[in-house]
């Protein structure tokens, strides 16, 4: 089924929106939660918890693009639980993903307003647009599908190594990048 037949599912409140959305896109709303879970039945209700949301969120929005929109509902569901089951735990590809951004991204504590935040968020999209797209996929599968080194090398045909180089590099230059345009650490 289209993305947007299924979305006039939800619009019309049609419970078969929510089946239609899990053969289309439970595997890679799974894939996103498990990704940051580790642990199955979290990611399951997680994925669970995506389908409530996004029937509570058509209507009134009308995503354009149905898998970015659950996509970014799942990784922020799947997020807000590891913080609230992991808060002392360091485990996965999540620590690790926040440590290696700690480098090059002001923290928060940083930013006074959401104007702010909105210039940050824009400077990065700048600065991912002007790379060639095989690095902007490694880039996505590492810090918003939080792959790990290992499955990012097997997907891209390339060695672990050439990837965590390749990361290495990026972080290197989006922190030059920002401190370019005012964003400090």
């Amino acid at each position: 089924m289209e993305d947007h037949n299924i979305v006039d599912l939800y619009w019309f409140r049609d419970e078969n929106a929510i089946s239609e959305t899990d053969k289309k896109y439970g595997s890679y709303c799974n894939t996103i939660a498990n990704n940051i879970l580790y642990n199955l039945e979290d990611s399951k209700e997680c994925v669970n918890d995506t389908y409530l949301k996004t029937w509570n969120s058509i209507p009134p929005t009308r995503p354009k693009i149905l898998k970015a929109f659950l996509g970014k509902i799942t990784r922020n569901l799947a997020l807000n639980i590891y913080k609230s089951k992991n808060c002392q735990k360091r485990k996965g590809e999540v620590p690790l993903v926040l440590d290696e951004l700690k480098e090059c991204i002001p923290s928060q504590n940083d930013i006074d307003t959401e104007m702010e935040e909105k210039y940050l968020t824009e400077y990065i999209n700048e600065f991912l647009k002007s790379l060639p797209r095989e690095k902007r996929i490694i880039i996505v599968q590492r810090y918003w599908y939080l792959y790990s080194i290992k499955d990012i090398a097997e997907k891209n045909n390339l060695s672990q190594s050439n990837v965590k180089m390749t990361l290495s590099r990026f972080r290197t230059k989006l922190k030059e990048f920002l401190e370019e345009r005012g964003q400090y650490i």
